[in-house]
């Protein structure tokens, strides 16, 4: 079976970095101070969309049902069970100590 190029590794791909990297160029080069002038705003808007494109690896798909099963979160793992425990055990000594 053979796999599938990559977007930015074809003509299209390479053409339209080509062009980004150019249309950066003269935006750094022709309009600096415009550029710093709004640095923090253009900060401010990668948060959502490095949230928005960044999260589709994760493979959130149907987001329904969050929290019906606990074995897939590891709330039913004997490990978390252990570690709960002697957090709660250890808060109890803490409070007796003060």
């Amino acid at each position: 079976m053979a796999q599938k190029q990559s977007f930015w590794f074809s003509s299209n791909g390479l053409a339209a970095l080509m062009l980004i990297g150019a249309v950066s160029y003269f935006l750094f080069m022709e309009h600096r101070e415009h550029l710093f002038q709004f640095l923090p705003f253009l900060i401010l808007l990668l948060c959502p969309l490095m949230h928005i494109f960044m999260h589709g690896g994760h493979g959130h798909g149907g987001h329904g049902g969050h929290g019906e099963d606990n074995t897939r979160n590891g709330q039913n793992d004997l490990g978390y069970q252990k570690g709960y425990e002697d957090g709660l055990r250890d808060r109890e000594e803490q409070e007796k100590n003060q």
